[in-house]
């Protein structure tokens, strides 16, 4: 089969042209900007561009499909092409769909959580050669790609972002899955440039329920709120299976799960992982896991990439970074870090970066998002804001918004990077959260600080 990606540089899209590659696939694409690791890993496989741009010629009718990223506009000269010689567009979610339509598809949904309940779940089944496809929003210990498809396996384990699906098709992605197995995390509103209104957002996940395949099963935290109204609402003919956080408890910052076998080390940390963790276990009990085998492979798993990840460490210092960025993961990320080493001081640092964050209507979310961190910062940059074309933000409206007379803020790169190597770090905890990075920080260099 030949295919065409228009955008073949994004995080997710190359991982996918990259498994079409693997699958036998005859894959080309473009793009107008690749950065690293997408250029090199696709240059590894001869599948990056030679030159940067669009170009109408690469489309033509011995194509069987066009794949379609977010990054290209309505208007881009290859996706005009396509439609003109009448060749298949598909979206990201909608060729994953196609390409697990005679699978048992278990999509893992939520406003958090996702990445790392998706991960848990490959890591268990990978721990116990369990063979699976997938797509995860990660790049995972132990496997090549965050896509894998296959003609033979029967589970695709799909992790469900509710994120629009291409330029040209407005639906969020989880709502093409069809799930026959799911899970849902929990909903905190995000994406405020695509849902307006916290109701208009929480619609989107009632949707998700209602594509579940008939006689299907939902597995959901009856612990927030949001979720269970949603999934106690629903009418569609599924089982309904909750779940709440484990018992645990941590001792010299050791976080020690309680199992039928007594208590058990575990690598991960924080009330809001134990939450993800019993979610998988869930999900893989009905993928033909038992509990003793989930527990056996659990034991070993470190994390996803990028979620609360360890920079660095000393005897009594450590650094973590975070993707961390709408104010519910905030919240649990830095509430999770002072919970394992309560007795360090935390200076918790947050960039906010994304359109949501820097959006003055959606700041007040953020209320007591930092109130665990001893040390609270905040950096953002307001040619970022003047980019997104937002209202200017001025100090006072992010310390109103977090409720917090102490804060700091920066909105120069240089004047937080001082700030930061000007710390010292001896019985502390840094913790670095953001989607960006603090305008060019070298997160090498800060692993020096820890010393």
């Amino acid at each position: 089969m030949k295919v065409h990606f228009i955008a073949i540089g994004g995080s997710a899209m190359h991982n996918l042209a990259l498994a079409l590659h693997n699958k036998g696939y005859q894959v080309t694409g473009s793009d107008d900007e690749i950065f690293e690791p997408s250029k090199g890993r696709l240059a590894a496989k001869g599948l990056l561009p030679q030159d940067y741009g669009w170009f109408p010629e690469k489309v033509t009718s011995t194509l069987d499909a066009v794949i379609l990223g977010m990054h290209a506009k309505a208007d881009n000269p290859e996706l005009l092409k396509a439609k003109e010689l009448g060749i298949t567009i598909y979206s990201y979610p909608e060729f994953l769909y196609e390409q697990s339509k005679t699978k048992t598809r278990v999509v893992i949904g939520g406003s958090h959580g996702k990445t790392t309940i998706t991960s848990m779940i490959l890591h268990v089944m990978h721990y116990h050669n369990k063979e699976v496809d997938y797509m995860v929003g990660a790049q995972l210990e132990g496997f090549d790609t965050m896509v894998h498809l296959t003609e033979t396996n029967d589970f695709m384990v799909l992790e469900g972002d509710e994120y629009l699906s291409s330029p040209i098709d407005r639906r969020p992605k989880f709502h093409l899955y069809k799930p026959n197995i799911a899970l849902l995390s929990g909903i905190a509103w995000d994406h405020i440039n695509v849902f307006p209104t916290f109701e208009n957002y929480v619609e989107q996940f009632s949707i998700f329920l209602d594509e579940i395949t008939e006689g299907g099963a939902i597995i959901y935290n009856e612990e927030d709120e949001e979720v269970k109204k949603v999934v106690e609402a629903s009418t569609n003919t599924i089982k309904k299976y909750p779940y709440k956080t484990p018992d645990y408890e941590v001792v010299d910052g050791e976080t020690l799960l309680e199992t039928p076998e007594g208590p058990m080390p575990i690598e991960v940390f924080g009330k809001h992982n134990l939450n993800n963790l019993e979610g998988a276990r869930w999900i893989c009990q009905l993928m033909g896991v038992d509990v003793e085998d989930f527990y056996e492979a659990i034991a070993s798993f470190k994390g996803a990439s990028k979620r609360l990840e360890k920079i660095a460490e000393t005897p009594n210092s450590i650094a973590y970074k975070d993707f961390a960025h709408s104010p519910s993961k905030v919240k649990a990320t830095t509430e999770a870090l002072k919970n394992q080493y309560p007795d360090r001081k935390l200076i918790a640092c947050l960039e906010l970066h994304t359109y949501s964050s820097l959006n003055p209507e959606f700041l007040t979310e953020y209320q007591g998002a930092l109130d665990a961190a001893d040390e609270a910062v905040v950096f953002y940059s307001p040619h970022a804001v003047e980019i997104k074309k937002l209202e200017a933000i001025s100090h006072e409206q992010i310390e109103g918004a977090f409720k917090r007379e102490d804060l700091i803020i920066y909105t120069d790169p240089k004047s937080f990077k001082d700030y930061l190597f000007s710390q010292n770090f001896e019985d502390s905890s840094l913790l670095l959260m953001s989607s960006g990075n603090y305008g060019g920080l070298d997160f090498n260099e800060v692993k020096t600080l820890i010393k």
